[in-house]
């Protein structure tokens, strides 16, 4: 049979041809797929794979560009062969109904069914994936199968756990073969899944409660422990990770008060929450529920029960004004500069699928108790119903319909390629390629151009849409600030503007009128200021803190030199206008950074701002251009006090925009402080040589440790470094006028790099430095001969210094002392240890920290029990016991977390490590970025909560505590298990 007649039999057409990223590689991971088919004697696969054809040229592109499809494929080449037999869809069907048969098995055991569910999720996966990228399959359709995927595999669980209570009598089924019916056990489906548009690696959303009075029950007392035990199996059937994969990660937060509530809430109890204590959020939430598995005819009873307390009848104003503040805090900073497509969140990224989802949800909130067909799950149906109400036009309609779906395909493809629930796009010229080829865009710059057109279409129609949204009043009413006395309606004005002080704010503001600062001064600048005052008195009033914001509004404009510029900036340009508010409002310390410094509000004028990444090249090349030329020495130290004080604060305005996340910022931070403190250590160098003269054979080398060493640096970090040097074997002192010997002079430098990098002047201080980690701590001398290093290193040192030793990274200084250093320094974290050992000291040095340092509360991260030093202890305990998988050395806490050998920790524990540190990680950046001092739980500017909720992802505070508590409890018991038990 020709190659060609086979290939008919091949049921999978594809639509869209990919192009790999390499021809060669492609068709060599083909055969290798053929031969793992021959193994199997699969030999009409094999000899399909081996010819030449549309469907060959498709498979060689989708395994070249998805490691996680060809790595599925060469494990399970079943799944392909059976596309010989089937088409995608009647195989999908195959699977949801053997999946819908599992639990009616007699003898299936917990395990087994996990085995089944995570074989047949792994499969359908797969199919439809190859569905989606061969546009056999509109992403509508695609959202749809993974949703009624994720429902079979709930159902399946669910059912064979309640035939396993009634087999143990602690549930009396009255259809033992239709578990669920009449059980009381109520799953609602939430967000994407309740509204059947799942993303490919989406986690699933719950939320569990349970009828105590239903037929199934037996013991109403004993409900609410039975129902939150099998939940929390149920959750461990879905989401642990095995041998055989993960079905669906399960999150149960969206629950009524998650931090105090059992899993499973009685009905009773949930209705009198929702009607007393519900919140906004909640009753958008609540749009998108479906019961997915369990008893559907008491979840849709339970659902009818809420709808008077989602859907109102009258809308009242304050109901309005928060759906407004929800929406300002999922709104990032909007029309500022061009949007960047590399490293840009598509989901909650400006001109994301968040945006589109939110407007549907506002306008449903706010119109659907009166209009039952605005009532929908899914987004856009629902757009066609806002257009066919007149809410929005239909080209508004059509654009984010279209946009909607682009943007959906781009997640699918980014979360594709290794099965990661992530929605930003790579930052690097090959995996942005990637992506665009699995689009089937001819290369990155056409797909960055089509992606930015469609962010920009979205955010064009998201901003009219909140304009013509119902608003509080149509006119921002009086605002009268002249004569002496304050003016009735200018204070009621202010006052639903959200001041609380209104009469203090009048007076401020008619300071500005008689120009009592220099910014004022001029007729022009105040005609300015007078026309901006009605935006900037909303802006300011939208940040939940108003007075306290503006008051620190007016002390920047007292140390402003001159206000013509800024005051017409900020007219035309609202979003800068909006960001300068956020930092007045959720940000004391960046507020107070340029109320002092002025100089550095410049920065934000550049209208790249937001979409150049400050990676090392940019930063760098910045830097070059600012302390060019040739300068006195402390003209040097002071241009790169000002470029490092302006820079660090343009990074953390690009963290509070959402421009870059927590994780980049962390790299930029540090990127920063290298080269700033690589060029004191020159300026320092070549000052100290001009007096001393130079050691032969002198060279010096700095080891960043601590944060800059793990580049997790922060805004208001410290810097931890050691100086180490090295000189010709004969060389007794420095040739200079004043000459000194070896030592002394390099512990002289080292000194005035100290003085240079840390001594407070005018333009403030460069860096912190910390050199308490050099060999024997602050009784050795500041500089450190190299070979004295590696004596301490192999036969001194504490195993606490080798786990510092593990961040360490050589960060300034002469190449070839760096590269020996680094060498000796993964020579030294891979001597063989007694594993055993090091994990008591560990456990030891940690329970000595929690005894001395206790955590103030749940807030202070770092110190909580499962909080930052546990993730630090268990990475760098990995490092110097050779738990961390091949590759090269990396010192940051989460590569390292992400890495470590599946025989120490398995794939569910490093999952949940990771995360951990992504949210600890994200906290604290914007906790340390916009606070000086600790985070004081009651007294958090409502800015920042918001902040906070965005950079996590979190609809409310509450949920962000209950989930912060949750995940430090989760990382102790792993600590516990990793560290501890080790031991015994």
């Amino acid at each position: 049979m020709s190659t060609a007649a086979r290939a008919k039999d091949w049921l999978l057409k594809p639509a869209a041809r990919l192009v790999p990223l390499d021809e060669d590689r492609a068709r060599l991971e083909l055969a290798e797929i053929a031969s793992a088919a021959r193994e199997e004697g699969l030999t009409r696969l094999a000899k399909f794979l081996a010819g030449k054809g549309e469907g060959q040229d498709f498979l060689a592109a989708v395994f070249d560009l998805s490691p996680f499809l060809r790595d599925t494929a060469r494990r399970r080449p079943q799944i392909l062969d059976g596309l010989f037999e089937q088409t995608i869809e009647a195989r999908l069907k195959a699977i949801r109904a053997a999946i819908d048969q599992a639990h009616l098995a007699e003898t299936l055991s917990e395990s087994g069914l996990m085995m089944e569910l995570r074989q047949w999720k792994a499969e359908a996966h797969f199919l439809i994936a190859l569905a989606d990228l061969a546009g056999e399959a509109e992403t509508a359709l695609t959202v749809r199968r993974l949703s009624d995927l994720a429902d079979a595999c709930t159902r399946a669980a669910v059912d064979f756990l309640l035939r396993d209570a009634h087999g143990q009598g602690k549930l009396k089924l009255p259809d033992v073969d239709n578990p669920s019916k009449q059980s009381g056990w109520i799953l609602l489906g939430m967000g994407k899944l309740g509204a059947h548009e799942l993303n490919f690696s989406s986690d699933i959303d719950l939320v569990v409660f349970f009828d105590p009075e239903a037929p199934a029950v037996v013991d109403p007392l004993d409900a609410t422990e039975l129902f939150s035990r099998l939940t929390r199996r149920l959750v461990r059937i879905l989401q642990d990770r095995t041998e055989h994969g993960y079905v669906f990660r399960t999150d149960l937060r969206l629950r009524p008060d998650p931090g105090s509530t059992p899993l499973a809430i009685p009905v009773e109890a949930a209705l009198r929450y929702y009607e007393a204590r519900g919140q906004n959020w909640e009753r958008a939430a609540m749009i998108k529920a479906r019961p997915v598995a369990g008893d559907l005819a008491a979840g849709a009873a339970f659902l009818k029960e809420l709808q008077p307390y989602i859907w109102r009848k009258y809308m009242d104003y304050a109901a309005i004004a928060d759906v407004h503040s929800i929406k300002r805090q999922i709104h990032a900073h909007k029309g500022h500069g061009e949007i960047a497509v590399k490293g840009h969140n598509v989901k909650l990224g400006r001109g994301g699928i968040r945006e589109i989802e939110f407007f549907v949800q506002t306008q449903q909130l706010i119109a659907g108790g009166r209009f039952p067909e605005l009532r929908g799950r899914e987004t856009v149906p629902m757009l066609g119903e806002l257009a066919t109400r007149g809410w929005i036009t239909t080209e508004a309609r059509d654009a984010l319909a279209r946009q909607y779906w682009f943007l959906r395909r781009v997640e699918h493809a980014v979360q594709m390629v290794a099965d990661e629930q992530t929605h930003t796009l790579p930052e690097d010229d090959e995996g942005l390629e990637r992506i665009a080829r699995m689009l089937a865009f001819a290369d990155a710059p056409a797909f960055s151009q089509a992606f930015r057109a469609s962010l920009q279409q979205v955010e064009r129609h998201y901003a009219a849409l909140f304009e013509t949204a119902p608003e509080l009043s149509t006119g921002i009413g009086n605002l009268v600030f002249t004569g002496d006395v304050d003016d009735p309606d200018t204070l009621q004005t202010l006052h639903g503007l959200g001041f609380q002080r209104p009469s203090d704010i009048c007076r401020v503001i008619r300071g500005w009128h008689f120009g009592r600062y220099r910014v004022t001064q001029s007729a022009e600048a105040r005609e300015r200021l007078t026309e901006l005052t009605p935006a900037l008195l909303r802006s300011f009033g939208q940040t939940r803190r108003a007075d306290e914001a503006l008051m620190r509004f007016d002390e920047f404009l007292a140390g402003l030199p001159a206000g013509i510029q800024l005051f017409s900036l900020l007219q035309s340009n609202p979003a800068l206008l909006k960001l300068l508010a956020t930092i007045m409002g959720a940000a004391p310390r960046l507020a107070a950074i340029i109320t002092r410094r002025p100089h550095v509000f410049d920065g934000l004028l550049d209208p790249a701002l937001l979409t150049e990444l400050p990676d090392r090249a940019y930063l760098s090349a910045r830097l070059s251009a600012f302390v060019e030329g040739d300068r006195l020495y402390e003209d040097v130290l002071d241009r790169l006090r000002i470029f490092a004080s302006e820079q660090k604060f343009l990074i953390g305005v690009r963290l509070l925009a959402g421009s870059i996340d927590p994780a980049r910022a962390g790299r930029a931070f540090s990127d920063l402080a290298d080269l700033t403190i690589e060029a004191a250590l020159q300026a320092v160098t070549a000052e100290f040589a001009a007096r001393h003269g130079t050691i032969a054979g002198g060279v010096v080398a700095l080891l960043g440790m601590g944060k800059l060493g793990s580049r997790e640096l922060t805004a208001g970090s410290d810097v931890d470094l050691i100086l180490l040097y090295d000189h010709a074997p004969d060389a007794e002192e420095s040739d200079g006028d004043k000459p000194l010997a070896p030592s002394h002079y390099y512990t002289r430098m080292t000194q005035r790099l100290i003085a240079a990098v840390s001594a407070p002047t005018a333009e403030g201080v460069l860096y912190e430095l910390d050199l308490r980690l050099r060999p024997s701590g602050n009784k050795g001398p500041v500089a450190t001969h190299i070979d004295a290093f590696k004596k301490y290193q192999r036969q001194e040192a504490w195993t606490w210094e080798h786990m510092a030793l593990a961040r360490a990274r050589a960060i300034a200084g002469d190449a070839s002392l760096c590269s020996e250093v680094e060498a000796e320094v993964a020579a030294v974290l891979g001597q063989p240890r007694d594993a055993a050992k090091v994990m008591a000291e560990a456990s030891e040095m940690r329970a000595m920290i929690e005894k001395e340092k206790p955590p103030r509360d749940l807030w202070d991260i770092k110190l909580i029990p499962g909080g930052l030093i546990d993730l630090e202890f268990i990475a760098q305990v990995a490092v110097i016991t050779g738990q961390v998988g091949a590759g090269p050395r990396v010192t940051g806490t989460a590569e390292i977390l992400s890495r470590l050998s599946p025989g120490f920790a398995n794939a569910g524990a490093r999952q949940e490590l990771f995360d951990a540190y992504a949210l600890y990680l994200a906290l604290t950046q914007m906790t340390r970025l916009c606070l000086t001092g600790a985070f004081e739980r009651d007294d958090v500017p409502p800015g920042l909560s918001d902040l906070l909720l965005a950079v996590t992802d979190l609809p409310d505070f509450d949920v962000l505590e209950a989930h912060l508590k949750e995940t430090s409890q989760k990382v102790r018991k792993d600590f516990d298990l990793l560290l501890r038990a080790g031991r015994s």
